[in-house]
């Protein structure tokens, strides 16, 4: 049993986990298809007033562009700045081709999204004893099928090599191996810890929690009486620890749309209307994967990005858009009159299931603009 002040991972068949990640994916298409916007700092989204930057190159990182952030912010950082529009059919048909480049070698792929997967070559069909080797192969497998760079991270572990594959981008890879798994771990920020948000950061810096250092100095109790259930998984990954398998067919936890308004919206009609929109799309998503769900989850985004959300779970499936329409209604209802307008609504269904054999990342596309 691994003590407080074991720091080893405990001794079982190593693993050997690649995580593949693609740099600055969407960006790097555009620039591939286009010639012109080559060296350039592109991003692919809206270049509207209520515009998200969905992904940026490299070029646009250098001024402080990132995913996610307002496309007024971003143009502020960068006022050269190209907006690309997004073209999801050829980022799905560029992904469909890297995975296919992935069961070349493996048939366990555990996609994250369309960009990035886990491949467990422990053992591989070429017979390459070295992962560090299968993963330079692979990625040279990219660039000559698909004109794209794509770095990598080799480990024992999922959660270290997602680690790795961050260390020597872009268009690199790096390793970290069970006698230095738990020495790596130590050392990093708990900020950049796969999986620990901004809220969790802060409040482990709170406590004290700053490093993996200091999550390894905790003990089990400590951190579950802090954290509830995922006190045992910080537990783990400060001791470089994890046991979880690639799994090439997970299960699909949730399918969600959204979408940012023009305008700011205060009419309940209108916002009525604007959801009805979204729960289409969800539904006939759903419906045509023959996936069931008992939660629906509204989103509510504020003008001054302020975000709550509202849900209800049902003890059995929803059985028709009309039912998921109506508590979507209902939720939506509970908000109003609103103070401030809306710049964004989201719906989701969870609580899945049914069929699925479709990765979790290729669902609805939501919305970024």
């Amino acid at each position: 049993m691994t003590t407080d002040s074991d720091p080893t991972p405990p001794e079982a068949p190593r693993r050997k986990i690649i995580h593949v990640d693609m740099d600055a994916f969407y960006a790097s298409v555009e620039q591939r298809d286009n010639p012109e916007l080559r060296g350039k700092p592109v991003v692919v989204g809206g270049a509207g007033p209520r515009g998200v930057v969905a992904a940026a190159s490299y070029e646009a990182r250098v001024f402080g562009v990132r995913s996610a952030m307002p496309s007024v912010t971003a143009r502020r950082k960068c006022p050269e700045l190209i907006f690309a529009r997004p073209r999801f059919d050829v980022y799905r048909e560029v992904s469909g081709q890297i995975r296919e480049i992935f069961a070349e070698h493996t048939d366990l792929i555990e996609p994250l999204s369309l960009d990035e997967a886990y491949l467990d070559v422990t053992e591989n069909k070429q017979g390459i004893a070295s992962a560090t080797e299968l993963a330079q192969v692979v990625r040279a497998r990219i660039k000559e099928v698909t004109g794209l760079n794509a770095s990598a991270g080799i480990s024992y572990c999922k959660f270290l090599a997602k680690m790795a594959s961050d260390l020597n981008k872009p268009n690199g890879q790096a390793v970290i191996t069970p006698r230095h798994g738990a020495e790596f771990v130590a050392a990093l920020p708990v900020a950049k810890f796969h999986g620990v948000g901004p809220a969790t950061a802060a409040k482990m810096a709170r406590l004290g929690i700053t490093t993996g250092a200091d999550l390894r100095a905790q003990s089990l109790e400590f951190l579950r009486q802090n954290f509830g259930k995922s006190g045992g998984w910080y537990y783990r990954i400060s001791r470089g620890i994890d046991e979880r398998a690639v799994q090439p067919h997970r299960e699909r936890k949730s399918v969600g749309a959204e979408d940012t308004f023009l305008e700011d919206i205060f009419d309940p009609a209108l916002a009525r209307e604007e959801l009805a929109k979204l729960v289409a799309r969800v539904w006939r998503h759903t419906d045509d994967k023959g996936l069931k769900a008992r939660t629906v989850v509204v989103k509510v985004k504020y003008a001054d990005f302020q975000q709550i959300t509202r849900s209800r779970t049902l003890s059995v499936p929803l059985a028709s858009a009309e039912d998921m329409q109506a508590l979507s209604f209902a939720l939506l209802d509970g908000v109003f009159p609103v103070a401030k307008g809306i710049r964004l609504l989201g719906v989701t269904l969870s609580t899945l299931s049914g069929e699925e054999d479709e990765p979790a990342e290729q669902g609805v596309q939501l919305s970024l603009w």
